[in-house]
């Protein structure tokens, strides 16, 4: 395949754009144009990937004049926020802010306000990067991915989405219409953590964590890690270990111990497998220090 590195500011082929105004209509040109059809939300690395002849698709579909797709919509469980929602609109979002800060503080680190402008919370999920700063977020909120086919609507936990890099379990003919977050707890405290060169950059390692206490004693752990693995992932051997026992730091030690038999990470231009095995280690500490710290808690 010939790359195009010469003019990355045009497209150098032809395609057909669509522009549909429901979701039933977005599917049936899924349906009849296959392979040669790709989704298009806020583009930033769609559009960047068919620029360099990485990607040739023959028509573009976007979902953004589909009015399901651009909402976020509260019920007595958690939050559904439409894939087409854009990132800064999450960031300014007043329901993020005040029931899901780990989410707002997630994707305020993701690249600069232009970005967040045009991306949407869909086309990131969708790219399934192994660093990708919301899906870890998602993950530690155990969130369910909405999905929509010829068949009809189904969810799956976002955890079983990804399947590794810029790989998901969508089939040709679906779409991800959504992502449905759970609240977390009330009395809970919650930390996001992203290390690398700039904030521009993608993570060399990032976490989250979403914490509750019950006097001292963990009662409530959820830990999600990225750029760790092939694709983002729950410790959940960690957080098995850290519920029942009371918050010390002889107990983050020896859970932080435990970090390198759930991640699988590798050698690449931004750090060595060394390097994050390491920094996994030390991100944990910290960020359940930070999160225990906004369940009330004191630095022990």
């Amino acid at each position: 395949m010939e790359i195009n590195r010469v003019n990355t500011r045009i497209i150098p082929f032809r395609f057909e754009y669509h522009s549909p105004n429901s979701l039933e209509e977005a599917l049936a040109l899924l349906s009849k144009y296959g392979s040669e059809a790709r989704i298009l939300a806020g583009g930033t690395d769609l559009l960047v990937d068919m620029k360099q002849r990485l990607i040739e698709p023959r028509h573009l579909i976007d979902i953004k004049r589909i009015p399901e797709l651009r909402l976020l919509r509260e019920d007595s469980g958690g939050l559904m926020i439409g894939s087409a929602v854009r990132l800064r609109e999450l960031e300014r979002s007043e329901a993020i802010k005040l029931r899901f800060p780990l989410l707002r503080e997630a994707v305020s680190s993701m690249g600069s306000v232009q970005v967040r402008n045009m991306g949407t919370i869909g086309g990131n999920l969708c790219r399934a990067s192994p660093s990708a700063d919301a899906a870890v977020a998602l993950l530690a909120l155990e969130a369910e991915a909405q999905i929509a086919g010829p068949t009809g609507i189904r969810r799956s936990p976002l955890e079983e989405f990804f399947l590794g890099p810029r790989m998901t379990l969508l089939k040709p003919d679906e779409i991800l219409t959504g992502v449905y977050v759970p609240y977390p707890p009330e009395d809970g405290g919650s930390s996001f953590m992203k290390l690398g060169r700039t904030s521009l950059d993608l993570a060399i390692v990032n976490i989250a964590v979403v914490l509750r206490l019950k006097g001292w004693t963990i009662d409530h752990c959820r830990i999600a890690m990225g750029s760790v693995a092939p694709k983002p992932l729950r410790l959940r051997n960690v957080e098995g270990f850290l519920l029942g026992r009371e918050f010390a730091p002889e107990v983050l030690e020896e859970a932080a111990g435990m970090v390198e038999a759930s991640i699988k990470p590798i050698t690449d231009i931004r750090a060595t497998a060394e390097y994050r095995k390491e920094a996994s280690r030390v991100l944990l500490r910290d960020a359940l220090k930070t999160a225990m710290e906004r369940c009330g808690g004191r630095r022990p």
